[in-house]
């Protein structure tokens, strides 16, 4: 049996409706921008195997640490011991992340982060002798699989069958121009009428909700409320965090910074599962105790597993490089020189970029996962371009590394597509 096959007798792939969909293109290998197939065709991974692998695949620096790793520490418990790795990662990320952040809690993958998040806020109130129960999130939003994430998910094809198992979460329209002033009235009824423990959110970019994107000053106002109403605020940066946006986080666009940060995806440069936590000091100290009922009872048996810590710190040191940083400004140049040629195509309804993030919104009418959407994914990788196209939005979010070149033959893909539909 050739690789296809085996692949259809055990395996169960996510989002996917298998009556319909059977069969998969196998990968053998993967080396900066490209993905190869077992036939040797290349496919530039244009939108970084899910926000992952920034700094490509298998990127040397990265292989090396790690490598040098395995040699040394491959796996301890976190609970009651630590390593150097792990106090490396924390010092390099609170120096990256924004300056109220104070402590770090490691785990292994973006929902999970999510839901600690949650969880330290209910508990955070409940330490100090209050029931809060609410959670409020915007419409659309979606923050992982986990029960308390999918409970702050807006996407109802992500969590519709849980609906009646889910948290109390109340829900607000992702701001803009028109609807901000409504829906600063909407927030302030919910904060009188619930118990509110937090507030959740993607700043400026909801990733899953076809990259729509919204603006620092609206946000800001939002989260001043909340402020002012002691709810805790979540950002939920796990695909927008580590450059993606032209600075290190999304929310150092914003003055008014989170209580929480949820990080993973490119936090390890995609070579391993791992997430973190981050938080305030006001948000540990509650956790402080001489009673044990007051600690935070949350763990995973890889929790700060030394090698995913080594894979994060060649990540950041790779951030924090000219090299990449100079990258990021070429790529959101040359996004910038594609929207002004491709805004006014016939069959294009919107564009819009922030950093490195670029999307367009095609006029037809198509399903999330439907056949036509399909079409268009095929059709780009018969081109040699690997996108996943959010019902009829086709968007960009390549590797930093990626070349002038290799960029062209995304837009040119792109175009070839429009002109086909």
């Amino acid at each position: 049996m050739n690789l296809t096959e085996r692949d259809q007798k055990h395996i169960w792939h996510p989002l996917t409706q298998h009556q319909i969909k059977s069969t998969f293109l196998p990968i053998s290998k993967a080396k900066g921008v490209l993905l190869f197939d077992e036939d040797g065709n290349e496919y530039i991974d244009g939108i970084s195997s899910w926000y992952t692998v920034m700094f490509g695949h298998c990127n040397d620096y990265i292989i090396e640490k790690v490598t040098t790793q395995l040699k040394t520490l491959d796996q301890i418990i976190f609970a009651g011991l630590t390593h150097e790795p792990a106090i490396l990662l924390s010092e390099l990320l609170i120096d990256i992340l924004p300056d109220n952040q104070e402590k770090i809690f490691f785990s292994d993958n973006g929902s999970t982060a999510n839901e600690i998040a949650i969880k330290m806020s209910l508990q955070y109130h409940y330490n100090k002798g209050v029931k809060k129960d609410t959670i409020i999130a915007f419409e659309n939003g979606f923050h992982g699989d986990t029960f308390g994430a999918m409970s702050a998910s807006g996407l109802s094809v992500y969590n519709g069958p849980f609906k009646e198992h889910l948290l109390k979460v109340e829900r607000i329209p992702t701001p803009n121009k028109k609807n901000i002033e409504r829906t600063l009235k909407k927030l302030e009824k919910l904060i009188l009428d619930n118990k509110v423990s937090c507030f959740i959110y993607e700043p400026l970019v909801q990733g899953a909700n076809s990259m729509h994107m919204y603006k620092a000053e609206y946000l800001e106002e939002i989260l001043k409320l909340c402020k002012a109403n002691n709810i805790i605020c979540i950002a939920d940066e796990v695909m927008t965090g580590f450059g993606k946006l032209g600075k290190n986080f999304a929310s150092d666009y914003i003055e008014t910074k989170p209580d929480i940060i949820s990080l993973s995806k490119a936090l390890t440069a995609g070579v391993v599962p791992m997430a973190a936590t981050s938080c305030t000091s006001d948000i540990y100290n509650a956790f402080l105790s001489d009673s044990i009922d007051n600690a935070f009872f949350h763990a995973h048996t890889y929790t700060a597993n030394p090698i995913a810590c080594s894979a994060a710190i060649a990540g950041i040191e790779l951030l924090k490089s000219k090299d990449i940083k100079e990258n990021i400004q070429k790529i959101i140049i040359s996004h910038q020189n594609f929207n002004d040629k491709i805004k006014n195509h016939p069959k294009v309804e919107s564009t819009r970029q922030l950093g490195v993030i670029f999307a367009l919104d095609l006029n037809i009418d198509m399903d999330r996962y439907g056949s036509k959407r399909d079409d268009i994914q095929k059709s780009l990788m018969q081109k040699g371009v690997y996108l996943r196209p959010l019902g009829k939005t086709i968007y960009i979010l390549a590797p930093y590394i990626i070349s002038e070149l290799q960029l062209f033959k995304i837009y040119s893909s792109i175009e070839e597509v429009l002109e086909e539909l």
